[in-house]
């Protein structure tokens, strides 16, 4: 039913409690709802599709924790194999099976990984894969794509996007000149302006790194060619290509945007789905490359948590659900039966707009695009998204808060969710 007037008293009172307790109260930036106005609402559960709330609203989800459910919430048989491995205990700090289960399934589904090294987040992942491209090369330049988000280290963030750009942070303070003296920025889809790079920097460069579906800038897609052009550029200059699958592994397709696309990277990096839900991240590559990490190599990198039993668990268990037949049929189906909807009923409603999917990941911007880039991106109607956003939540749909984010769909979502949601947008854009 379609609610226009939630009542968010706790939720309020939390948050004010909150920003007393921590930095814009909130453990992350973009959580705050800076970009979009009004304040944060605050969760009490999830399960399947939904959200609920503090005091009590249920909304239909499209943010999915940023991306690792894909099963949907708290899906029972993940619960019921975490219920199993929580007897068993919380931390190891040392090697389990269950470390080798997931490091075969990923290594069985991701065309570039040979090895793989499990760490904690995203943002740990590109740092360690940006530390073994430079010491595999012997080089210390990178190349980055404006508005390509690799997690918050200071090397990352130039032209970052994602949080970055929703603040309105050009960059952070705080990052010394030399931590990103050598990392190089493009336009993503601008193949001629990374050859110009390679040419100003001849065998300097270590390697290119990318979002290969960007996901931190709002969503989009490569143009056909940009990533075999990349492939080639990279062969041919001795660099290496890095593909940031955090966000689009086993998302986009079973292997990632590797299977999809056809195009294999050097070294790739991965979070989100193969933890189910719980702190995760890892990089994996061609074994040659891999093998020079400590102990193995000389390339030092550790951590205290890396592969611990209850993410192994919910990955494994995710893992296994996404294998079942059907299931990424059923994810394009259904995101594209809402991103086409979302579509329609801006233009219907006299809204510039465009956007699309690929699998279950999707994007809508207040621009008549298309959109290529950062720059296209940052030409949207931002204040335009945020009432849009407002009308939504207060409606019952929880979307990103944020022009510059992608929005995820599950399993757990059903076609009726998807009627429910355009309704609500149709309602929403009719009023703007």
């Amino acid at each position: 039913m379609v609610n226009t007037s939630i009542k968010t008293t706790k939720s309020q009172e939390i948050f004010a409690a909150a920003q007393n307790l921590m930095p814009g109260g909130v453990s992350s930036p973009v959580r705050a709802f800076k970009s979009v106005g009004g304040q944060p609402i605050v969760f009490d559960r999830v399960k399947g599709a939904y959200i609920w709330d503090v005091d009590g609203n249920q909304y239909i989800d499209y943010v999915g924790t940023w991306g690792p459910a894909i099963c949907g919430h708290a899906h029972p048989e993940v619960i019921g194999a975490l219920h199993e491995a929580l007897e068993k205990g919380t931390s190891f700090g040392a090697p389990s099976f269950l470390e080798n289960v997931l490091a075969e399934m990923v290594i069985a589904a991701v065309p570039s990984i040979e090895m793989v090294r499990f760490v904690n987040s995203g943002t740990e992942a590109c740092m360690a894969v940006l530390r073994l491209m430079r010491a595999f090369t012997n080089r210390e330049k990178v190349i980055k794509f404006e508005g390509c988000y690799h997690g918050h280290a200071d090397m990352f963030l130039v032209k970052a996007g994602s949080g970055v750009a929703t603040l309105g942070l050009p960059d952070s303070p705080g990052v010394p000149k030399a931590a990103t003296s050598s990392t190089l920025t493009a336009p993503y889809n601008d193949l001629e302006a990374v050859k110009a790079l390679f040419a100003e920097n001849r065998d300097q460069i270590a390697g290119v790194i990318l979002e290969p579906i960007v996901g931190n800038a709002g969503f989009i897609t490569p143009e056909a060619g940009f990533l075999e052009g990349l492939r080639e550029l990279t062969h041919e200059h001795g660099a290496l290509l890095v593909f940031d699958e955090v966000m689009t592994g086993f998302r986009i397709a079973y292997g990632g945007v590797q299977e999809k696309f056809g195009v294999t990277p050097d070294l790739t990096t991965l979070g989100k789905v193969i933890g189910g839900g719980l702190p995760v991240g890892a990089y994996g590559g061609r074994r040659d490359i891999m093998s020079m990490i400590a102990p193995a190599g000389p390339v030092y990198q550790a951590g205290t948590l890396s592969g611990n039993p209850l993410a192994m668990t919910a990955g494994i268990k995710t893992l296994e659900l996404l294998q079942k037949p059907g299931t990424y049929d059923y994810l394009e189906q259904i995101t594209k039966k809402l991103a086409d909807g979302l579509l329609k009923v801006a233009h219907e409603t006299g809204h510039a707009a465009c956007g699309g999917n690929i699998s279950a990941m999707f994007g809508l911007f207040f621009t008549s695009g298309p959109v290529h880039n950062y720059e296209d991106a940052k030409k949207c109607d931002t204040g335009k998204f945020g009432r849009f956003h407002r009308g939504m939540l207060e409606r019952g749909v929880y979307l990103a808060p944020s022009q510059f984010e992608a929005g995820f769909t599950s399993l757990a979502h059903t076609d009726e969710d998807i009627d429910q949601t355009i309704a609500i947008a149709r309602e929403v854009l009719s009023s703007l």
